[in-house]
């Protein structure tokens, strides 16, 4: 769990307890889709928080790294977000609560032509919609 400031306080079911209290992203391996020991269990967690949020819909946000034309980015962003979905939906979230949507390379997390911003470029994000 992670530690909040005294006097701050989360609203649960928002955006905000999902990306404090359970952790909205998971990240991908160079040119790969397939989900990580780690990025598991961040989805696990995911799918706990949406099971007890049941009215919460979620869009699942498909990046990729600079590297690669437009093209086969915004693919392999549709492909790691179709994973997160899959894995959300296999542990019991109705589809029809996830959204995907990929933006390819167009919205990187952290700019930088390097291995420590690509590594964080190379996600999925689950956004309360």
């Amino acid at each position: 769990t992670k530690v909040k400031p005294k006097g701050f306080s989360v609203a649960p079911g928002s955006a905000q307890d999902l990306v404090v209290n359970v952790g909205d992203r998971v990240f991908f391996a160079l040119n790969r889709s397939n989900l990580s020991a780690t990025a598991r269990g961040t989805l696990e967690k995911q799918a706990a928080w949406l099971k007890k949020h049941a009215m919460v819909k979620v869009a699942l946000e498909g990046h990729a790294d600079e590297r690669g034309t437009r093209e086969y980015n915004l693919a392999l962003g549709e492909r790691r977000a179709n994973a997160a979905k899959d894995f959300l939906v296999a542990l019991g979230v109705s589809p029809n609560r996830i959204k995907v949507i990929s933006y390819g390379k167009e919205k990187p997390a952290v700019v930088g032509s390097n291995g420590m911003a690509w590594s964080k470029n190379r996600r999925a994000v689950t956004i309360i919609n």
